[in-house]
């Protein structure tokens, strides 16, 4: 490894010794883009990866907020805006209980390369709470949004810092989101939120974006190595909105999916999974996956056993992990391999540790990486900025239509990268290539700041 690369990542270490998950993502871009470091020596004297891992505003704040029983509790909220370079920061919101600061540096870091790559000018940011929305009322989740909002108002706008959902945050807290921000300002401001619903603003495809694009990223991927997706068994973790259309739209393609996910436990269905029935658990009652087989008896129930996911043991050949970060380990990694997986799509963000991730390229499993493969709902989010600006809706169609474009060219981006710097096949590498590049000149451009 070059020097400086090293040095970089020894002193981020060294700063921030207890962020594990940022310091992991930051450990797994820049060994793959010491290849460009190696050739551009100027870097070091710009001191571009230095700057390139510090955010350039982190803000921390606290959240009360009064229970259905009157009581007040207490949450903390978070918004990093790594980077503005290319673009207003642009990122999710995500109301989970694991949120800290490590969390959201990693998913801060991530979404600056993942935005480049869309070839749209947004810059990287995330955001979120360690509150969590699960077993609580509808009057308490707007209380709780309308306080984490009255906070984050004075940091974001259309021009500067553009929010959107993420775990825990889909159609109904954006829109509480929405309506305290606009409270607040007493404007309607709608490139503000993304996700919004598309009778406020919102765009239509941006629900399905996601996992589809997912899909749209591993066909290219696939057929650039003489791999048809048609006919091929599909293993999917989650069951929340990136596993629901990824499911949605590998079964389109002629796949079949066998499994889906919650925190719970694991579905296997061998003849398919019933989608509608998922969709009817998970969007409209907000249930457990595991109620999937009072419809289904004959499909299978696995229970989760610690951090493991049954969903790996599966034999399939293509994985498609959807639910959170680090979810598929070295021994699930050696489980795909063994069972014969060809392709590992990243539908969640980083849901592969770095282990299983290294584990899987040496054995020449083809890798989609969370920050290509998954920038599908990012890209229609800088779709319906445009769409807010021009106060104007695209069809579902035409959206679908864009993002299948931009998702195409983010494959080719990541291919000809690859191919560039003389690791062709490896995209994970090949991903983190092309959007560096464009970020250090852009850095290079715009001088020290």
């Amino acid at each position: 490894m070059n020097e400086y690369t090293k040095a970089v990542i020894d002193s981020t270490t060294e700063k921030n010794p207890a962020e594990t998950e940022y310091l992991q993502a930051v450990r797994e871009v820049l060994t793959t883009i010491d290849p460009v470091v190696e050739k551009h020596k100027e870097f070091k004297k710009l001191a571009i990866l230095e700057r390139m891992v510090e955010p350039e505003r982190t803000i921390m704040f606290r959240v009360p907020w009064v229970n259905d029983e009157g009581q007040t509790i207490v949450n903390r909220g978070f918004r990093v805006q790594f980077s503005s370079l290319i673009g207003p920061y642009k990122g999710g919101l995500r109301f989970h209980p694991s949120v800290n600061l490590s969390i959201m540096k990693f998913l801060g870091f991530e979404q600056i390369f993942k935005n480049a790559l869309t070839g749209l000018p947004i810059g990287g940011a995330k955001g979120g709470s360690n509150f969590n929305p699960k077993g609580k009322s509808d009057a308490e989740i707007m209380r709780f949004c309308q306080s984490f909002m009255t906070e984050l108002y004075r940091h974001i706008g259309h021009d500067v810092d553009v929010p959107a959902g993420d775990i825990g945050v889909g159609g109904r807290e954006i829109g509480y989101l929405f309506g305290q921000y606009r409270r607040i300002r007493d404007a309607y401001e709608g490139g503000v939120l993304t996700g919004k619903d598309p009778i406020y603003g919102g765009s239509l495809a941006r629900t399905e974006a996601t996992g589809y694009g997912l899909l749209f990223f591993m066909r290219e991927m696939l057929a650039a190595n003489n791999i048809s997706i048609k006919d091929k068994t599909v293993t999917i973790s989650g069951a929340g909105n990136v596993a629901i259309y990824a499911c949605e739209k590998a079964q389109a393609m002629g796949a079949k999916v066998v499994t889906m996910s919650d925190s719970n436990g694991c579905i296997y269905d061998e003849n398919g999974i019933d989608l509608a029935l998922v969709k009817e658990i998970k969007e409209v009652k907000r249930g457990r996956i595991k109620e999937y087989l009072d419809k289904h008896p004959e499909a299978k129930y696995i229970e989760k056993s610690g951090s493991a996911n049954p969903a790996w043991t599966t034999k399939t050949d293509i994985a498609l992990p959807c639910a959170t970060q680090n979810e598929l380990n070295l021994e699930d990694a050696k489980t795909l391999v063994k069972n014969g997986v060809l392709a590992v799509g990243e539908g969640a963000n980083m849901p592969c540790t770095e282990e299983a991730t290294i584990y899987l390229l040496e054995h020449k499993i083809l890798v989609a990486p969370a920050k290509a493969a998954n920038a599908g709902g990012v890209a229609t989010s800088a779709i319906e900025m445009t769409q807010n600006s021009i106060r104007y809706y695209y069809t579902f169609d035409e959206v679908v239509e864009k993002l299948d474009k931009i998702m195409t060219n983010i494959f080719k981006s990541c291919k000809d990268a690859s191919e560039k710097y003389g690791v062709a096949g490896n995209y994970v590498a090949g991903a983190n290539i092309a959007a560096f590049e464009k970020l250090a000149k852009a850095m290079e451009a715009q001088g020290v700041v």
